[in-house]
């Protein structure tokens, strides 16, 4: 049976256990590690409902409320989006960009587009987010990852129609777009917001397991390249405005480091845990 750095055994290493040596440092940055008051005093309440819930008490339920941070998010944005309409700002762009976008259609171009693009729809994204669930739970022997992505994505799918809702935007024109034609409401982008949550989950538990900075910098320039060209497709086809991808990509954003921030408090957790036991341990030799 091998040893890990930490004196973990490969049994231990499966599990929770095991995930602090192998999920908890990011080159020398210890995720565990609260430099700020505010992540302290996270990590202390964090800890106290870990004493009765366990590490996974702790990583649901602030998911959980994470969740209805989401709907506020998504609530708030649509208000400054609504505000800075009025004010004719950012969207100002939105016309000149649809317009620069459609001299440069070609059949061949749209068409390679259109298949892109469906990689972040409905049925595109949550095949590629079931494929790499299953082969991060199974490599790693952990339920951790499931949860991580299963509720980014409800995360992300919940924000998409609360602002949908909201806003109820009309999307452009359908002599503007490329078919197939949609006609949900335009704001925000559900392709860029999901593609966005979904590959930054993804690019984040990659990291976590890449020992050299290049990995880790490939990592991240690959899921950002994914969900920057998908949100870019949108605009492209004609399917939504630059507006509307531009706040996807904001919540995408905000919606992340909640997640994030709920794993580190996980691992936390499973550090004070483990130090209990360590310590009963010797106590009880």
């Amino acid at each position: 049976m091998g040893v890990h750095p930490e004196g973990t055994s490969d049994n231990e290493s499966a599990g929770g256990t095991g995930e602090l040596t192998d999920d908890r440092f990011v080159g020398d940055a210890d995720l565990a590690r609260w430099k700020t008051p505010a992540g302290r005093w996270l990590a202390s309440r964090a800890q106290r409902v870990s004493a009765r819930l366990g590490p996974y008490g702790v990583l649901i339920l602030i998911l959980a409320a994470g969740a209805v941070v989401a709907s506020l998010l998504a609530f708030t944005t649509g208000l400054v989006y609504e505000a800075v309409t009025e004010a004719d700002g950012v969207a100002a762009l939105d016309h000149p960009v649809l317009e620069a976008a459609m001299t440069l259609r070609s059949p061949a171009l749209d068409a390679a587009a259109t298949a892109y693009t469906d990689l972040g729809g409905g049925i595109g994204m949550p095949i590629l987010a079931v494929i790499a669930t299953a082969v991060l739970v199974l490599r790693r022997r952990s339920w951790t990852p499931a949860i991580l992505i299963v509720t980014a994505a409800a995360g992300s799918l919940l924000m998409t129609v609360a602002g949908k809702q909201l806003i109820g935007r009309a999307r452009p024109p359908l002599s503007d777009a490329v078919p197939p034609y949609e006609y949900s409401p335009s704001f925000p982008s559900g392709h860029s917001l999901n593609s966005f949550v979904i590959a930054g989950i993804v690019a984040y538990l990659i990291i976590l397991r890449c020992r050299s900075r290049r990995a880790r910098a490939w990592t991240v320039t690959g899921a950002a390249l994914f969900a920057l060209t998908i949100g870019l497709s949108r605009v492209f086809l004609g399917h939504h405005w630059l507006t509307d991808v531009l706040a996807a990509w904001t919540l995408g954003a905000a919606w992340l480091v909640l997640v994030i921030t709920a794993h580190r408090l996980y691992l936390t957790a499973r550090k004070t845990e483990k130090q209990g036991h360590s310590l009963g341990g010797t106590a009880g030799g």
